[in-house]
């Protein structure tokens, strides 16, 4: 293995941001001071390559990161090509809605999609999602899953009651959703890139799609 160590002195990060670090969309930063490239972005390439990324911090000592990634071994043969995995679908320009109550969390989320050429309307609350959604020509929806009051399975829900058309992304996929409608529900986990990303929008369509046509069934 070999390391790649980048290192702040003499700052660090509160526990609780730290523990959230590696998540997607997560920035401390203030609107328009830009967010890089994330480091889930980052851990999600490192796991792949058969690597890590390793992140110490602390407040007043400051903050380091390490991406540890196996060294390269002997390439193909001559006339041998590496297999290269299916290209991200190319989606029409849509109009998509994120939803969650942390108002930090869809920067990134924001940045990628409109990257894909998509245009972002943001909601604080599975209630407020919902005013929106009648109100506003949206044609999908990315709801976190853990969020107060309403959670995106429950707002999920409620949206294929009214909009049994609409598709519809579950960020921070867990096993512990709903049997029935929400069965077959497209889910996000909780790092992922663009590529990622593409292919969950992809699906969602795929899957709105099939359920208008047999509404008994994915």
């Amino acid at each position: 293995m070999s390391a790649c160590r980048s290192a702040i002195p003499a700052r660090g990060w509160a526990r609780r941001p730290f523990a959230r670090a590696a998540e997607p969309f997560l920035t401390t930063k203030g609107v328009g001071t830009g967010t890089g490239p994330g480091l889930s972005m980052i851990h999600g390439f490192a796991e792949p390559s058969g690597g890590r990324l390793r992140l110490r911090s602390a407040p007043g000592e400051g903050t380091s990161a390490e991406i540890w990634l196996p060294v390269a071994g002997a390439g193909l043969p001559l006339g041998e090509v590496a297999a290269r995995p299916p290209e991200p679908p190319v989606l029409p320009a849509m109009t998509i809605q994120m939803v969650d109550d942390d108002p930090l969390v869809p920067m990134n989320g924001t940045a990628l999609l409109e990257d894909l050429g998509h245009a972002v309307v943001e909601a604080a609350s599975g209630a407020q999602a919902l005013q929106v959604l009648r109100e506003a020509a949206i044609d999908l929806m990315i709801a976190d899953r853990a969020m107060p009051g309403m959670t995106g399975a429950r707002l999920i829900e409620a949206v294929r009651a009214e909009r049994p058309g609409l598709p519809v992304v579950l960020a921070s996929g867990f096993a512990d959703l709903p049997e029935g409608r929400l069965a077959g529900i497209v889910r996000l986990a909780s790092l992922f890139g663009q590529d990622d990303l593409a292919r969950a929008l992809a699906a969602s369509l795929d899957l709105a799609a099939r359920l208008v046509a047999n509404p008994g069934g994915a």
